[in-house]
């Protein structure tokens, strides 16, 4: 009986081994690679740029005289109408000044007054010859005089008032106060440039975008062109916007010439603030409906083996074709390029640039298991690309849902032993003690 049972033991034994073997070992030639799926979709090329977002109309308010700022009416972020007061400038001074050209007024039309009294006199007595020509002249000269001292009291005396008026600083604009530079009390000096005391903005409603564009891209940019653009605040939102203007002036940033091209993006959820950094992306071209290979594919080379095994399998296929088909070997998807013509010709097609992997311009290689598990490259005619994707023009052997390949399976490194008699903690399933 302990015999029978220590056959059953070893029967089992031989069971666990062959089963250990079997899923560890016996891996289809499909597992050593990773694949993606050709899909069919949407792809959209892009130019991407960053910029500033700003209000559409924004003023500066300042002053036109100098003095204390006796009184503020306003605050940051404050909603304010046309012609409401924002702040008051003293205006003891101010004041005083429009009292003082009433008094110069006043005295010149007195001396105007006088004046044209003495002509009319001197004006009787020369045509009587009582009086000589010298002295009328010197009579209507002084009359002249005394109306432009007149002319000129009136216009100082409205100057005066006008400065009087200035110290009332208004809204120029319906909007928003986003910024004040001033404090009650605070004395401010009006000389060839008026200083700011507030920055208003019209309308929120509604930004815009000074955005940097390359010299490279500009030309690929137009008027009434699609944007999307992500700001740091709202990371997961993407706002929509379109470009209204195209800057002629160029702008040098360390030695890259850049070019400002002005979007124009709705905010009527006030979202959007002024001065926030936008990550623009325009819609350069939109295709909808068309096959979509990753670039990973694009990029997958097999190493020189599998690509060595690949190259003697279609020349053999290539032996047993007619003479006039054998120099359609590319028009058949083989994709062999001059693969006889030494220094490995058609090796070195397949790898394909080793920084570009197997893409070039307008045309890319890629790689995929046939039926039979059997390795095979196929030819693709690229469209526009969205940096991550590019949309397949054309071609022969590469159809909606295949798998292509895009890596090889790394084995895993194996630091312990893998005695399936005596299995260590890192791969004994769970609940196994210290195994056997």
């Amino acid at each position: 009986m302990k015999k029978k049972y220590f056959i059953y033991g070893i029967i089992a034994i031989a069971v666990i081994v062959t089963a250990f073997l079997v899923f560890s070992n016996g891996s289809s030639e499909e597992s050593k690679f990773n694949f993606v799926e050709v899909k069919r979709g949407k792809i959209v090329n892009t130019i991407t740029s960053t910029g500033t977002l700003e209000a559409l109309s924004t003023v500066e308010v300042g002053t036109q005289v100098s003095g204390r700022i006796a009184k503020l009416f306003v605050d940051f972020n404050d909603e304010v109408k046309k012609g409401q007061l924002l702040a008051l400038i003293d205006t003891t001074l101010l004041a005083a000044q429009v009292r003082d050209q009433q008094a110069v007024l006043e005295r010149t039309k007195a001396q105007y007054n006088e004046a044209l009294a003495k002509h009319e006199r001197n004006k009787r007595l020369f045509e009587k010859k009582f009086i000589s020509e010298l002295d009328f002249i010197t009579s209507q000269t002084q009359i002249e005089t005394a109306l432009a001292s007149l002319k000129s009291a009136e216009f100082a005396l409205e100057k005066a008032k006008t400065n009087l008026e200035y110290a009332f600083i208004t809204a120029p604009i319906s909007g928003k106060i986003i910024n004040r530079n001033v404090e009650q009390g605070q004395t401010v000096a009006a000389s060839l440039s008026a200083p700011t005391l507030f920055t208003m903005v019209e309308d929120l409603s509604s930004m815009r975008i000074l955005a940097n564009v390359d010299e490279s891209d500009i030309g690929q940019i137009k008027i009434g062109q699609k944007v999307q653009f992500t700001v740091q605040a709202f990371q997961d939102k993407k706002f929509e916007g379109e470009v209204s203007q195209i800057r002629l002036s160029p702008q040098t940033i360390q030695n890259v010439v850049n070019y400002t091209v002005v979007v124009k993006a709705d905010n009527k959820e006030r979202l959007l603030l002024p001065g926030m950094t936008a990550t623009v992306d325009f819609f350069v071209a939109e295709k909808d409906d068309v096959l979509i290979v990753p670039n990973v594919a694009l990029r997958f080379t097999p190493p020189d083996e599998m690509l060595a095994e690949y190259t003697k399998r279609m020349e053999e296929q290539i032996k047993k074709m007619p003479d006039s088909l054998k120099n359609k070997g590319m028009g058949m998807g083989m994709g062999l390029g001059q693969m006889g013509s030494g220094n490995g010709g058609g090796m070195n097609f397949m790898r394909g640039n080793q920084q570009g992997g197997g893409r070039n311009r307008n045309f890319g290689r890629v790689w995929y298991l046939d039926d039979d598990g059997k390795l095979q490259m196929g030819m693709v005619f690229l469209g526009i690309s969205d940096g991550k994707n590019s949309e397949i023009v054309r071609s022969r052997n590469i159809k909606e849902g295949m798998k292509l390949i895009t890596g090889i399976v790394e084995p895993e490194t194996k630091t312990a032993s893998t005695n399936p008699l005596n299995p260590t903690q890192q791969n004994r399933p769970p609940g196994f003690g210290r195994g056997f």
